[in-house]
Protein backbone atom coordinates (compact mmCIF):
# COMPACT_ATOMS: atom_id res chain seq x y z
CA UNK A 1 0.00 0.00 0.00
CA UNK A 2 1.31 3.28 -0.38
CA UNK A 3 3.50 4.33 2.77
CA UNK A 4 1.60 7.48 5.07
CA UNK A 5 3.22 6.63 9.04
CA UNK A 6 -0.12 7.99 10.19
CA UNK A 7 -2.10 6.36 8.33
CA UNK A 8 -0.31 3.11 9.44
CA UNK A 9 -0.81 4.02 13.52
CA UNK A 10 -4.51 4.92 13.08
CA UNK A 11 -7.42 2.53 13.53
CA UNK A 12 -8.41 1.11 10.03
CA UNK A 13 -11.19 -1.03 8.37
CA UNK A 14 -11.41 -2.94 5.40
CA UNK A 15 -14.18 -3.89 3.44
CA UNK A 16 -14.08 -5.98 -0.07
CA UNK A 17 -16.91 -5.16 -2.55
CA UNK A 18 -17.17 -6.05 -6.25
CA UNK A 19 -13.53 -5.95 -7.15
CA UNK A 20 -12.22 -3.25 -5.19
CA UNK A 21 -10.54 -3.69 -1.74
CA UNK A 22 -11.07 -0.89 0.37
CA UNK A 23 -9.01 0.33 3.01
CA UNK A 24 -10.21 3.10 5.46
CA UNK A 25 -8.23 5.31 8.20
CA UNK A 26 -6.77 8.31 8.97
CA UNK A 27 -4.32 11.43 8.25
CA UNK A 28 -3.63 13.73 10.59
CA UNK A 29 -6.63 15.12 10.81
CA UNK A 30 -9.00 13.43 8.57
CA UNK A 31 -10.30 10.20 7.27
CA UNK A 32 -8.72 8.73 3.83
CA UNK A 33 -9.47 5.96 1.97
CA UNK A 34 -6.86 3.09 -0.36
CA UNK A 35 -8.62 1.50 -3.12
CA UNK A 36 -7.10 -1.75 -4.49
CA UNK A 37 -8.55 -2.87 -7.53
CA UNK A 38 -7.80 -6.71 -8.22
CA UNK A 39 -7.90 -6.03 -12.18
CA UNK A 40 -5.31 -3.90 -12.35
CA UNK A 41 -3.26 -5.37 -9.19
CA UNK A 42 -2.86 -1.38 -7.76
CA UNK A 43 -3.75 1.03 -5.29
CA UNK A 44 -5.14 4.35 -5.55
CA UNK A 45 -6.81 6.98 -3.40
CA UNK A 46 -10.16 6.34 -2.67
CA UNK A 47 -13.59 8.08 -3.18
CA UNK A 48 -13.89 9.44 0.96
CA UNK A 49 -17.65 9.15 2.54
CA UNK A 50 -20.13 11.62 3.14
CA UNK A 51 -19.73 11.29 6.80
CA UNK A 52 -16.12 10.03 7.16
CA UNK A 53 -15.31 7.32 9.71
CA UNK A 54 -13.91 4.31 11.20
CA UNK A 55 -14.78 1.68 13.81
CA UNK A 56 -17.70 0.89 12.20
CA UNK A 57 -19.96 -1.90 10.88
CA UNK A 58 -19.61 -2.99 7.28
CA UNK A 59 -20.98 -5.65 4.62
CA UNK A 60 -20.96 -6.01 0.92
CA UNK A 61 -23.18 -7.66 -1.91
CA UNK A 62 -22.05 -8.32 -5.08
CA UNK A 63 -20.73 -4.16 -6.62
CA UNK A 64 -22.46 -2.83 -3.54
CA UNK A 65 -22.00 -2.23 0.40
CA UNK A 66 -23.39 -0.44 3.29
CA UNK A 67 -21.47 0.80 6.10
CA UNK A 68 -23.52 2.05 9.58
CA UNK A 69 -22.08 3.71 13.20
CA UNK A 70 -18.38 4.12 13.52
CA UNK A 71 -16.84 6.93 14.83
CA UNK A 72 -15.93 10.96 13.18
CA UNK A 73 -12.66 12.26 13.50
CA UNK A 74 -14.15 13.89 16.72
CA UNK A 75 -14.18 10.49 18.20
CA UNK A 76 -18.29 11.29 18.15
CA UNK A 77 -20.27 7.98 17.77
CA UNK A 78 -22.22 7.56 14.70
CA UNK A 79 -25.66 6.50 14.19
CA UNK A 80 -25.41 7.08 10.15
CA UNK A 81 -25.19 4.85 7.19
CA UNK A 82 -23.97 5.15 3.69
CA UNK A 83 -24.34 2.65 0.52
CA UNK A 84 -21.36 2.51 -1.82
CA UNK A 85 -21.49 1.64 -5.35
CA UNK A 86 -18.30 -0.11 -6.60
CA UNK A 87 -19.39 0.23 -10.51
CA UNK A 88 -19.70 4.41 -9.77
CA UNK A 89 -17.30 4.94 -6.85
CA UNK A 90 -20.12 6.77 -5.32
CA UNK A 91 -21.49 7.05 -2.12
CA UNK A 92 -25.33 7.38 -1.32
CA UNK A 93 -26.68 8.53 2.28
CA UNK A 94 -29.05 6.31 3.72
CA UNK A 95 -31.35 6.54 6.62
CA UNK A 96 -29.91 7.13 9.88
CA UNK A 97 -29.70 3.46 12.55
CA UNK A 98 -32.30 3.66 15.66
CA UNK A 99 -29.18 4.06 17.85
CA UNK A 100 -25.25 5.30 17.32
CA UNK A 101 -22.89 2.83 17.88
CA UNK A 102 -19.36 1.71 17.30
CA UNK A 103 -16.72 -1.43 17.23
CA UNK A 104 -20.06 -2.85 15.68
CA UNK A 105 -20.30 -5.76 12.81
CA UNK A 106 -22.55 -5.97 9.81
CA UNK A 107 -23.40 -8.71 7.63
CA UNK A 108 -26.22 -9.22 4.94
CA UNK A 109 -28.62 -11.68 4.98
CA UNK A 110 -31.89 -12.49 3.08
CA UNK A 111 -31.05 -9.24 1.13
CA UNK A 112 -31.09 -7.16 4.02
CA UNK A 113 -28.30 -5.87 6.52
CA UNK A 114 -27.89 -6.17 9.81
CA UNK A 115 -25.67 -4.15 12.59
CA UNK A 116 -25.12 -6.48 15.21
CA UNK A 117 -23.31 -5.05 18.79
CA UNK A 118 -20.86 -2.47 19.51
CA UNK A 119 -20.59 0.26 21.73
CA UNK A 120 -22.88 3.65 22.24
CA UNK A 121 -20.41 4.90 24.85
CA UNK A 122 -16.97 4.40 26.63
CA UNK A 123 -19.73 2.07 28.91
CA UNK A 124 -22.53 1.41 27.10
CA UNK A 125 -22.02 -1.97 25.68
CA UNK A 126 -25.33 -2.72 22.97
CA UNK A 127 -27.16 -5.93 22.82
CA UNK A 128 -29.30 -5.20 20.56
CA UNK A 129 -29.11 -5.08 16.64
CA UNK A 130 -30.47 -3.18 13.79
CA UNK A 131 -31.51 -4.52 10.83
CA UNK A 132 -31.94 -2.20 7.57
CA UNK A 133 -34.52 -2.97 4.67
CA UNK A 134 -33.05 -1.56 1.24
CA UNK A 135 -36.17 -2.10 -0.69
CA UNK A 136 -37.98 0.17 2.28
CA UNK A 137 -35.31 2.26 3.59
CA UNK A 138 -36.28 1.61 7.17
CA UNK A 139 -33.94 0.35 10.19
CA UNK A 140 -35.36 -1.93 12.95
CA UNK A 141 -33.97 -2.61 15.97
CA UNK A 142 -33.69 -6.44 17.40
CA UNK A 143 -33.35 -6.70 20.91
CA UNK A 144 -30.53 -9.32 22.34
CA UNK A 145 -29.54 -9.99 19.10
CA UNK A 146 -25.65 -9.48 20.04
CA UNK A 147 -25.75 -10.57 24.08
CA UNK A 148 -22.49 -11.52 25.57
CA UNK A 149 -20.69 -10.91 21.84
CA UNK A 150 -18.78 -8.19 22.55
CA UNK A 151 -17.50 -6.05 25.34
CA UNK A 152 -16.11 -2.60 26.75
CA UNK A 153 -12.60 -3.41 25.69
CA UNK A 154 -13.73 -6.11 23.19
CA UNK A 155 -13.40 -6.42 19.35
CA UNK A 156 -16.56 -5.92 17.79
CA UNK A 157 -18.63 -9.45 17.42
CA UNK A 158 -17.17 -12.01 15.41
CA UNK A 159 -19.62 -12.85 13.06
CA UNK A 160 -20.46 -14.12 9.75
CA UNK A 161 -22.66 -15.34 7.18
CA UNK A 162 -22.73 -18.36 5.04
CA UNK A 163 -25.91 -19.35 3.13
CA UNK A 164 -28.09 -17.45 4.57
CA UNK A 165 -26.89 -18.18 8.22
CA UNK A 166 -25.64 -16.23 10.31
CA UNK A 167 -23.06 -17.87 12.93
CA UNK A 168 -20.67 -15.98 15.64
CA UNK A 169 -17.20 -16.96 17.24
CA UNK A 170 -17.57 -16.19 20.85
CA UNK A 171 -14.19 -15.63 21.60
CA UNK A 172 -14.49 -15.48 25.15
CA UNK A 173 -16.22 -19.10 26.00
CA UNK A 174 -14.51 -20.01 22.59
CA UNK A 175 -17.83 -21.31 21.23
CA UNK A 176 -18.88 -21.19 17.80
CA UNK A 177 -22.78 -20.48 17.34
CA UNK A 178 -25.60 -20.44 15.04
CA UNK A 179 -28.31 -17.74 15.45
CA UNK A 180 -31.84 -18.87 15.42
CA UNK A 181 -33.41 -16.26 13.09
CA UNK A 182 -37.49 -17.65 14.12
CA UNK A 183 -36.88 -17.31 17.91
CA UNK A 184 -33.72 -14.71 17.73
CA UNK A 185 -31.73 -16.72 20.66
CA UNK A 186 -27.89 -18.20 19.56
CA UNK A 187 -27.52 -22.00 19.87
CA UNK A 188 -23.89 -23.18 20.81
CA UNK A 189 -23.12 -25.84 17.80
CA UNK A 190 -18.90 -26.65 19.39
CA UNK A 191 -16.14 -25.32 20.24
CA UNK A 192 -13.69 -23.13 18.05
CA UNK A 193 -10.39 -24.63 17.09
CA UNK A 194 -8.15 -24.87 20.21
CA UNK A 195 -4.80 -23.04 18.93
CA UNK A 196 -6.65 -19.58 17.61
CA UNK A 197 -6.43 -17.27 20.81
CA UNK A 198 -6.98 -13.65 21.30
CA UNK A 199 -7.40 -10.69 23.97
CA UNK A 200 -10.50 -9.92 24.05
CA UNK A 201 -11.22 -10.71 20.35
CA UNK A 202 -8.46 -8.77 19.12
CA UNK A 203 -5.77 -10.86 16.95
CA UNK A 204 -8.86 -13.23 16.16
CA UNK A 205 -10.04 -13.32 12.70
CA UNK A 206 -13.78 -14.91 11.48
CA UNK A 207 -15.00 -15.06 8.16
CA UNK A 208 -17.16 -17.00 5.64
CA UNK A 209 -15.61 -17.98 2.66
CA UNK A 210 -17.93 -19.33 0.10
CA UNK A 211 -19.71 -22.27 1.71
CA UNK A 212 -17.34 -22.42 4.41
CA UNK A 213 -16.66 -20.38 8.06
CA UNK A 214 -12.51 -19.58 8.42
CA UNK A 215 -10.79 -19.05 11.43
CA UNK A 216 -7.20 -17.49 11.77
CA UNK A 217 -5.58 -16.57 15.10
CA UNK A 218 -2.96 -18.86 17.01
CA UNK A 219 -0.91 -17.62 19.69
CA UNK A 220 2.17 -15.23 20.39
CA UNK A 221 4.76 -14.56 22.78
CA UNK A 222 7.63 -11.70 22.92
CA UNK A 223 6.42 -10.73 19.40
CA UNK A 224 6.46 -13.90 18.11
CA UNK A 225 3.56 -16.41 17.22
CA UNK A 226 2.22 -18.62 15.23
CA UNK A 227 -0.95 -17.89 12.90
CA UNK A 228 -3.35 -21.07 11.70
CA UNK A 229 -6.38 -20.99 9.34
CA UNK A 230 -9.03 -23.51 10.20
CA UNK A 231 -12.19 -24.08 7.98
CA UNK A 232 -15.31 -25.70 8.42
CA UNK A 233 -18.25 -26.48 6.13
CA UNK A 234 -21.39 -25.68 8.27
CA UNK A 235 -23.82 -29.26 8.19
CA UNK A 236 -25.35 -31.10 10.77
CA UNK A 237 -21.92 -32.38 12.52
CA UNK A 238 -20.93 -30.25 14.98
CA UNK A 239 -17.70 -28.52 14.02
CA UNK A 240 -14.53 -30.50 13.08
Amino acid sequence: MPPNECFMCSDKESLAVGTELLVFGKEVTSHIVFRYSILTNSWSRGKEMNFPRCLFGSASIGEKAIIAGGTDTLGNILNSAELYNSELQAWETLPSMNKPRKLCSGVFIDGKFYVIGGIASNTEVLTCGEEYDPVRRVWRVIPNMSSSLNGTNGAPPLVAAVNNELYAADYASKEVRKYDKENNSWITLGRLPERPSSVNGWGLAFRACGERLIVIGGPRWLGRGMIELNSWIPNKENPE
